[in-house]
């Protein structure tokens, strides 16, 4: 089987990879080892800059419900921030996967379910992929295989990890009525939740720590006053987990060979913002591979796109790292709700990190402080 494209990984943004590769005239087979409907334990929440991107691809979100920013609760302090451009969409992720599934394969791109990968060799010339659904030979190798990226790891792409006890997540979504037109983040010693409305009788919740092994119940017993307001609601799925998080590359591209999504490197889903960012690249790689243009233009314009991101997470790992230092920030925030709005637009991509301005800057920064 000969291809353009080889993706390896069918999740939303090895599935963009394939539509934007479609949209511009190239061949693509992605090759998932697992078999529909694909699921993963994430928060749900898609952000106006994924919402629009997906418009942009052709996929409509017809299983989902719409929110208007973010609150952050600590306590008795809440801040909440609006977003400045369209609204997000919260929305279970085997229906996010099927739309996308849909889209790929009415424009033509092949999808191998149950086809695990065996090995790989890649070079200027191009790639040879070997599978349990057989070989595919592509222009380009692209790796989409998530977070533990096996492409990654052979093509000698992976950095060391980071210190520290790793940042871990567990998702589990309840049947109730979703009580805010906001996604939800609740911050507690060591742990924070994310509530975000998927339907209009559901919500999702994710809860995210820093160490070892954890129960759900347990995590979620940190948050007394959103366990009542989930009022012993029947959960609607079972207990997903994900993580180690934070994953470091050395660069996102070698001879025959891309990475794209949480493969490319990944530091924390505090923001939100991930398939939004792999969004933008999935359009930047297709459109670089069919010009014919250079892969290094690929690993510049991942960069330009994720540095305002990247730093926007470290700061709220920073933030919920130290709890007298996250109280403050979230004071802050409570404070200049204005400032939210510019931080959530910043973190989007949908403005300039000068938007917060020197002012706000100096804000924030004695919130944290003082």
């Amino acid at each position: 089987m000969r291809a353009d494209l080889a993706v390896v990984g069918g999740g939303p943004v090895g599935l963009a990879v394939a539509i934007h590769a479609r949209l511009r005239g190239l061949s693509a087979v992605v090759l998932e080892a697992r078999r529909p409907p694909l699921d993963k334990a994430c928060g749900e929440g898609l952000m106006p800059p994924g919402v629009a991107a997906l418009a942009a691809m052709g996929v409509p979100l017809p299983e989902s419900r719409p929110f208007a920013g973010i609150r952050y609760v600590d306590g008795p302090v809440v801040a909440e921030g609006r977003f400045a451009e369209g609204e997000g969409r919260g929305i279970r992720r085997t229906a996010l996967s099927a739309a996308l599934r849909e889209r790929a394969r009415s424009l033509g791109a092949e999808l191998l379910d149950g086809a695990s990968m065996l090995r790989f060799a890649a070079d200027a010339r191009g790639a040879r992929v070997e599978s349990t659904a057989g070989v595919v030979e592509a222009r380009l190798l692209v790796g989409a295989d998530g977070l533990r990226s096996r492409v990654r790891r052979a093509a000698g792409l992976e950095a060391p990890p980071g210190r520290g006890a790793p940042r871990l997540g567990l998702r589990r979504h309840f049947s109730v009525m979703p009580w805010s037109g906001l996604v939800e983040v609740h911050w507690a010693d060591g742990a924070e939740a994310y509530v975000t409305p998927v339907a209009a009788d559901e919500v999702g919740v994710a809860l995210l720590w820093r160490g070892g092994a954890a129960r759900y119940d347990e995590l979620l017993a940190r948050f007394p006053a959103l366990a009542e307001r989930l009022g012993g609601a029947p959960a609607r799925s079972g207990v997903r987990g994900a993580g180690p998080f934070l994953q470091r590359v050395r660069r996102r591209h070698a001879p025959g060979l891309a990475l794209v999504g949480d493969a490319a490197g990944y530091v924390d889903p505090s923001t939100g913002e991930g398939l939004a960012l792999g969004f933008r690249c999935a359009a930047d790689l297709a459109e670089i591979v069919a010009a014919g243009r250079p892969l290094a233009g690929y690993e510049v314009a991942f960069r330009a796109h994720a540095a305002a991101l990247f730093r926007a997470t470290r700061l709220l790992l920073l933030a919920g790292a130290i709890p007298p230092l996250r109280r403050r920030f979230v004071r802050a925030l409570a404070r200049r709700p204005e400032r939210f709005d510019r931080l959530l637009a910043i973190t989007a991509g949908q403005a300039p990190l000068r938007a917060l301005g020197v002012g706000g800057a100096l804000d924030l920064a004695r919130g944290l402080v003082a």
